[in-house]
């Protein structure tokens, strides 16, 4: 039987494990907490569909000068965080013009589009079905200017990807949202993406399934990996482990953690922000206030409001400007109760320069495999890429050309 360890706990290194495991690998999945507790558990809980393409940094004047003026809560940085930023920025912002963006899509949209499927098997099977809701979100939209942009651009990906969504005015929103005092000039409802009541709960859950298969769910460090003859080894609480290949899952660490093997991996570290609050009135699906770059989204918690970007220092203390801004704006749209948590909290996004995550095999380095880089979309690709990777590992022919993907590209 052939082995593997998975390093890494969040949604992509569970999804790789679980699909390992159906291939007949023995696996062991590591990590220094419980499944699902870092990034995994942070995201805005929504695995999504309607994300056929990957968010491309704005290239017109006004665009740049929003962000460069702090004019836009989507993005937010400091001066002292930006030289950790501008290498694998540039490349990002090369790579947002028209039509590289459209190559990079080609493969994107492919993922997008087997995120729900690999889901589905993966939720039934671990009985999360109660956490899971099939309705879409919604966007609300305060300006004319911005909805028609909106509305312009869901045609296009309707027509191109075959999405779904429906237009709303402002009284068939408020109809929808009774619990608004403001539904703006309308907005828009994706009808096919999923919602999660607690993302941290569904990543646990996969992790028992993966358990209950037999698999093993070790708390070890990452960082006492070494080369085992011709395979690997980690140290962990039940001792050293060996496996013939090992998947380097560990989201925004991932590249630091590279670095011992000759690896120089770019990548845009994004910091977000969330925080719950509770007593205030309903909200029935997740809404997108597209006018200060935030998500609500009801859960089991109480509505969690999550930020945009944040591009600061790696060790910075928290600044959660974003998130104020973000609760005064909601509080303009509904009576959103109480934080429950003393201090929201803070979590990084791996997001690659070229907007795909890393999926395949080291070039220099035999049986070690790379699996990040997902940006906004580990929640909802991880299942998919898993099986890619799974596939990859394991001499099958994956149905998505995911050459675009391979660490290669990075010199890895």
């Amino acid at each position: 039987m052939r082995s593997a360890i998975v390093l890494g706990g969040g949604m992509v290194g569970v999804g790789t494990a679980l699909h390992l495991q159906i291939r007949g690998w023995s696996v062991a999945l590591v990590d220094r907490r419980e499944p699902g507790r870092e990034t995994s558990y942070g995201n805005a809980g929504i695995i999504q569909s309607e994300a056929v393409r990957p968010y491309a940094m704005p290239h017109d004047i006004a665009g740049v000068l929003d962000i460069a003026l702090a004019r836009t809560n989507d993005v937010h940085y400091t001066l002292a965080g930006l030289p950790y930023h501008v290498r694998p920025l540039l490349q990002y912002w090369w790579n947002s013009f028209p039509a590289r963006h459209e190559i990079l899509t080609r493969t994107y949209a492919q993922l997008i589009a087997r995120a729900a499927p690999e889901h589905e098997p993966l939720i039934q099977a671990a009985g999360a079905g109660n956490l899971v809701r099939r309705d879409g979100f919604r966007v609300l939209h305060r300006t004319q200017a911005q909805f028609d942009k909106e509305a312009k651009e869901a045609e296009a990906v309707g027509k191109a990807y075959g999405v779904k969504y429906r237009l709303l005015s402002a009284s068939e929103l408020a109809k929808a949202e009774p619990g608004l005092t403001d539904s703006g000039i309308g907005g828009l409802h994706w009808q096919e993406p999923w919602t999660v009541s607690d993302p941290g709960s569904l990543v646990a859950s996969y992790a028992d399934l993966f358990v209950k298969r037999g698999g093993r769910l070790l708390t070890g460090d990452a960082t006492t990996l070494s080369q085992a003859g011709s395979g690997w080894a980690v140290t962990t609480q039940e001792g050293r482990i060996e496996a013939e290949a090992v998947v380097v899952a560990l989201g925004p660490w991932s590249p630091e953690f590279l670095k011992r093997f000759g690896m120089d991996i770019p990548m845009v570290r994004k910091r977000g922000y969330h925080r719950h609050y509770s007593g205030g009135a309903p909200l029935d699906l997740p809404l997108r206030d597209a006018a200060f770059g935030y998500l609500m989204n009801p859960m089991a918690k109480g509505v969690r409001i999550t930020t945009g970007a944040e591009l600061s220092a790696p060790d910075a203390k928290p600044t959660p400007v974003q998130l104020g801004k973000a609760e005064a704006a909601a509080r303009q749209l509904i009576d959103l109760g109480q934080p429950v948590e003393p201090e929201p909290w803070l979590g990084t996004r791996p997001c690659m320069p070229d907007m795909l995550p890393v999926v395949g095999q080291a070039a220099r380095h035999k049986g070690l495999w790379l699996h990040f880089g997902h940006g906004h979309q580990g929640f909802t690709l991880g299942p998919a890429t898993g099986r890619i990777l799974a596939e990859l590992m394991s001499g099958e022919r994956p149905d998505v050309d995911v050459t675009a993907c391979a660490p290669a590209r990075f010199g890895a």
